[in-house]
């Protein structure tokens, strides 16, 4: 009876520490399931060991949270101490007075643990829009794109990744560490989130190739024998950018996550990739992943639409793996593809449904 309770709690602590490190909701955890454990338990090894599995992670106290965030995880776990046992648990109080005493900054972190055993740590600002941008925040879509490529490593490895509007950097750190492309060109329009994506590419243990805005020497195929890919930064404006500027880069795969969330910004989109797609003559048409969140099905219609008919959901599944310390990053994700005959060819497009996921 008592290995098997120690096997529940085991299956219960990769849970806490995946949601904290990530600073997913805290209606996301399962407190229900921590509750039953503490009812059956008298002693307080399973709460020490949330504590050190969250609060007291090395990553959580290298690259914390935000202050905000951290007080009220602990104070949602006292509260499940409290209503299940009498006696005060001071580790827990004393946890809860170090973080009443921070600072909030304007930047917190949120890491990210690869089935690899790695992980992924960013750099985001406490403000969902600052400096006039969405872009310092990570958004749920790029989590999911991140998963779907962890799980299709073929479609990335030795190719040439192009990110359109890559914000703080969540989908691209994740196909470095663990779908080994041969280069990635991180790109978003605004100064600010660049800024802060050069930290994060750096705080991952990445290296960055200067700073370039000749396209004859943008990074293309990796000529280096390395098993880390060139990675590069570039400021691109959707608007202006040219058909030459595009295919300088030589993408085989693009990318965006989270990036449609206005009719302006999908013409602006559908515009990039026809313009990429007729410039490179001499190349295979490159492949594209598109994920987004639905807010609008209107935003989501024009996009298709703007994209060519016919097309055509292709095996569209919603896919559920069961839960355990190695799922990856999200649990869930739903995609589809478009048929060939769209006036953007060779495309295939992601439709991410966020509000049907529980993560």
């Amino acid at each position: 009876m008592a290995s098997e309770e120690s096997a529940d709690a085991a299956r219960l602590l990769p849970s806490f520490e995946r949601r904290f490190l990530a600073a997913r909701t805290l209606r996301s955890f399962p407190w229900q399931s921590l509750e039953e454990k503490l009812r059956d338990s008298s002693g307080p090894e399973l709460l020490l060991n949330i504590l050190q599995k969250t609060v007291k992670h090395p990553l959580c106290v290298k690259h914390p949270p935000s202050v905000k965030y951290a007080r009220c995880f602990l104070s949602e776990l006292i509260r499940k101490h409290e209503a299940v046992h009498t006696e005060p648990l001071d580790e827990l109080y004393e946890a809860l007075a170090e973080v009443l005493m921070a600072e909030e900054p304007t930047q917190c972190h949120r890491s990210y643990l690869l089935p690899s055993g790695d992980s992924v740590t960013l750099s985001e600002s406490t403000a969902i829009i600052s400096h006039g941008t969405t872009g310092l925040v990570t958004w749920d879509a790029a989590l999911y794109l991140a998963e779907w490529a962890i799980e299709n490593p073929a479609a990335f490895a030795h190719r040439t990744v192009l990110e359109l509007g890559c914000g703080a950097g969540l989908t691209g750190l994740a196909i470095c560490k663990m779908c080994c492309p041969s280069a990635y060109v991180f790109s978003d329009c605004h100064t600010c989130v660049l800024e802060q994506l050069r930290g994060n590419i750096l705080l991952n243990g990445l290296s960055l190739e200067p700073d370039t805005a000749d396209p004859a020497r943008h990074p293309g195929r990796n000529a280096y024998n390395s098993q880390s890919p060139r990675v590069i930064v570039a400021q691109l404006d959707w608007d202006v950018v040219t058909a030459p500027e595009l295919a300088a880069f030589r993408p085989d795969v693009i990318i965006a996550a989270d990036v449609l969330y206005c009719p302006e910004t999908v013409l602006s989109l559908v515009r990039v990739l026809q313009r990429l797609s007729a410039s490179l003559k001499d190349q295979q048409a490159p492949d594209a992943y598109i994920a987004f969140t639905v807010r609008n099905p209107k935003t989501c219609q024009l996009f298709t639409s703007e994209l060519g008919e016919p097309w055509a959901l292709g095996g569209a599944a919603v896919s559920e793996r069961p839960p355990g310390p190695h799922t990856g990053l999200c649990e869930k994700y739903l995609h589809c593809s478009l048929s060939e005959e769209s006036k953007v060819p060779n495309y295939i497009y992601i439709d991410i449904y966020i509000d049907i996921y529980i993560c």
